[in-house]
């Protein structure tokens, strides 16, 4: 007996294929995000809750009417910090790349609105914050990011010009200048530092000549040390940096107390949870100088370990911004320098800083101090870097897959643009 099941025939041409999720499945065996970053990174983040937890409990049971103040928000933060992660890791490159001008504009503004009485908020005689309710936005690690999306889309468009003449290479200081003079303002030294490293750095990656990047950065000293002299407190600072056992119970107060604690944490530390410095002698304990608390409680050996997981989760975002470059992917592989940069010059400073190497900064450790906007945007740029990586891989593998959210959003805006700029003409 036949059964007519009466099917109609559908050309292959009209097949097509179900939808890829946002994170769509690569071959088996290929991991859609680089397994050493993310494990450096959730290593750092977690070290850093417990060591904020070590080194804050005595000041919070004294300042803040009880000893898990710090803890329960710096745990927020992380938690607010895998959120972001999860969602930035989902918008596509080309969307970043079509808003870098914008976004040089938005860093600006928050630089600006957070010299305003009433919008910014000044602690220990700096204007570095906006007021969000019983959270803090620090402006420039929102701005240190804008700055690298500008500066990576302006390499993708002036390439050639950055390459062949000092025009291309000195257009980047005028937004640069205008960032620098606004961080003067707050007063925030060290990010005048590290935005003004990390562009220096992106545009000699792009191609600037030696002879250029010797002029820049002799200039760029000059000025960068006549603003150091230009306040009393900064010159304070670097007399203290050379000998701070000349003032002990001044100015060389904290590297001081920071080089107590390295001494007794030995090679394998005090143990967990046994800083004596932590109890009122080391002032942002939990903070700026959780890295001595660190030191103190768990030695060489750990203070060490910590540098070996910056050294992995840098050197894998540099690898992945060179592929990008191998792979003719500008705006990626400069986004990854600059994030890279970033990253290394803030822990180098930090752990400088601790060790007495440095003159003391206002900066924290990635991924470790307390602190939700340097969390949030830290995590916030590794996203981005495994973004690159994953459409990479993508690319590598022949993968193309289809428009997600944010790509539809985009081109939405545009078609919406292009025809209010039609119907104006």
């Amino acid at each position: 007996m036949k059964m007519n099941l009466n099917v109609p025939k559908v050309p292959l041409s009209k097949l097509r294929a179900p939808a890829e999720p946002a994170l769509m499945r690569l071959p088996k065996g290929t991991l859609p995000f680089d397994g050493l970053m993310i494990a450096s990174m959730l290593a750092l983040m977690l070290t850093g809750f417990v060591m904020i937890s070590s080194a804050s409990m005595d000041v919070a049971a004294d300042n803040f009417g009880g000893p898990f103040f710090f803890i329960f928000r710096h745990g927020l933060f992380v938690l607010m910090s895998l959120l972001a992660f999860s969602m930035l890791v989902r918008i596509p490159m080309h969307v970043w790349e079509r808003f870098s001008v914008w976004l040089l504009f938005i860093g600006l503004f928050l630089l600006v609105i957070v010299l305003i009485p009433g919008i910014g908020r000044e602690v220990n005689g700096s204007r570095r914050w906006i007021g969000l309710g019983s959270f803090n936005l620090q402006a420039s690690e929102i701005a240190k990011l804008c700055m690298v999306m500008f500066i990576s889309g302006y390499l993708v468009r002036r390439l050639h010009e950055v390459r062949s003449t000092w025009k291309g290479v000195i257009k980047p200081a005028v937004p640069l200048a205008f960032y620098v003079f606004a961080l003067y303002l707050e007063p925030d030294y060290g990010a005048i530092v590290i935005t003004t490293a990390t562009v220096m750095g992106m545009i000699f990656l792009g191609g600037m000549k030696p002879l250029q990047l010797v002029t820049l950065v002799t200039t760029v000293s000059g000025l960068v040390g006549a603003m150091a002299l230009a306040q009393p407190y900064r010159l304070a600072r670097l007399k203290s940096f050379a000998d701070p056992w000349a003032d002990p119970y001044g100015a060389g107060y904290q590297l001081s107390q920071a080089q107590i604690a390295f001494g007794r944490g030995d090679w394998f530390g005090a143990g967990l949870g046994n800083s004596v410095q932590k109890l009122f002698y080391l002032p942002e304990a939990h903070t700026d100088f959780v890295y001595s608390v660190l030191a103190e409680e768990l030695g060489l050996i750990g203070a060490l370990a910590i540098v070996a997981l910056y050294c992995i989760l840098i050197a894998r975002i540099f690898l992945i911004g060179r592929q990008a470059e191998r792979q003719r992917k500008f705006f990626m592989s400069y986004v990854a320098y600059g994030f890279g940069f970033i990253l290394a010059g803030q822990a180098l400073i930090n752990i400088g800083v601790n060790v007495g190497a440095l003159p003391t900064k206002g900066l924290t450790l990635p991924l470790i101090s307390y602190g939700g906007s340097s969390l949030l945007v830290c995590a916030g740029m590794i996203a981005m870097v495994q973004r690159i990586d994953l459409e990479l891989k993508r690319e590598r593998l022949g993968i193309k897959t289809k428009p997600g959210f944010f790509s539809r959003l985009l081109h939405r805006f545009s078609s919406n643009s292009a025809t209010s700029q039609g119907s104006a003409a």
